[in-house]
């Protein structure tokens, strides 16, 4: 009986999928309308770093990095259908990340003043050419709408359907900072289940600032090639969530060079640490609760000789608290949602703190 169900259910949402794309549509490509979220400048169009400039990369960080992680397209429609054709490589296809976050879109429409969620653009599960009607029968009036592109593919084209005779056009982006995040998986956003929803993004919308993702699952051990891209970086401030990947001993002997590079090209820049989370997986098992712990204490003594050698080095402890009740993680490692969004709770008002008190923000 669940099986048929289940059949009719499809069936349904086929019906409804055929009669949107029914209608006439004219297609515009994505790299003509506003990117957001930009690290630098002369990042390919959809590419959240130019991995050529940076050859000390590893070859896991250059694909990353290679992804438009965190960034969106900003567009002003009256349309009332919005849909979206895009090529992926397939992505990650990792285990602890939903196929709608790892090659999907992600629709907000601004209501009110505030940014709303609409709708995915669900990809192909098996497939690396996607079409998707993202929302239809909307009313007339022009809408201001941003769409998330995937977190762990590389996209090698987009385009933005509207129904013949209305009107795309890109939109202003008036973000009160620049504020780039560098980090781990946590930053990257892994365990999300949209585009949309990594705590860089929600403090995006919620601060009105430009939140450039350059996460970077598993790979920060506080190398030198993240402080030379930090180096070529211009931001208001930067959010480093450097302490999930390395080991104790990395963070000891890596922490000061790395502020040290930093500084030599952003001398006053804030640099604005995180300490990392406390995983699920150190509930029951004492290596990994040594081991997690051991990184802990790591960080807070290298954070102290930090803050007295440099100037303007802020470390938020605890950075990114995914909140006691043992029920926000989606494998024991990585913040669901509801982890996530205790993240956002907890570190919006420290960040925003600092970023007034640097002037940064008012």
């Amino acid at each position: 009986m669940k099986v048929h169900i289940l059949t009719l259910v499809a069936f349904i949402a086929a019906l409804c999928c055929q009669a949107a794309e029914k209608k006439q549509l004219t297609y515009t490509d994505a790299s003509e309308l506003t990117i957001v979220n930009r690290a630098q400048a002369d990042c390919p169009p959809l590419q959240r770093l130019d991995v050529n400039k940076y050859p000390d990369l590893t070859k896991t960080v250059r694909y990353y990095y290679s992804f438009p992680t965190g960034m969106a397209i900003r567009f002003r429609t009256n349309s009332p259908t919005i849909a979206a054709r895009w090529e992926t490589d397939g992505g990650t296809k990792s285990n602890n990340c939903t196929p709608t976050a790892e090659n999907g879109l992600d629709l907000y429409i601004k209501r009110n003043g505030k940014w709303i969620f609409a709708n995915v653009g669900r990809p192909k599960f098996n497939g690396t050419e996607h079409k998707y009607t993202l929302v239809a029968d909307m009313d007339t009036t022009t809408k201001e709408c941003m769409l998330y592109l995937p977190l762990c593919a590389v996209l090698k084209n987009l385009e933005i359907g509207v129904e013949n005779g209305a009107v795309i056009e890109a939109s202003e982006n008036k973000p009160e900072a620049k504020i780039v995040f560098v980090g781990s998986s946590y930053t990257h956003g892994i365990g999300a289940s949209r585009a949309g929803l990594t705590f860089p993004a929600i403090l995006s919308r919620r601060m009105n600032i430009d939140a450039p993702n350059l996460g970077a699952s598993g790979q920060c051990k506080i190398e030198q090639f993240f402080a030379h891209v930090i180096c070529d970086t211009q931001a208001d401030a930067f959010v480093i969530d450097p302490f999930s990947n390395p080991t104790a001993e990395m963070i000891g002997e890596r922490l000061i060079p790395f502020i040290e590079t930093i500084r030599k090209c952003h001398p006053e820049t804030p640099l604005i640490f995180l300490q990392t989370q406390i995983r699920e997986s150190t509930n029951f098992s004492r290596k990994v609760r040594e081991s997690e712990f051991g990184k802990r204490k790591a960080a807070c003594e290298q954070m102290l000789k930090a803050m007295q050698q440099f100037p303007n080095i802020y470390f938020i402890n605890p950075g990114m608290s995914i909140g006691a009740n043992h029920e926000a993680s989606c494998d024991g490692i990585h913040p669901s949602d509801l982890g996530i969004m205790h993240i956002v709770e907890t570190l919006q008002p420290e960040l925003e703190a600092i970023l007034i008190s640097e002037g940064i923000l008012k």
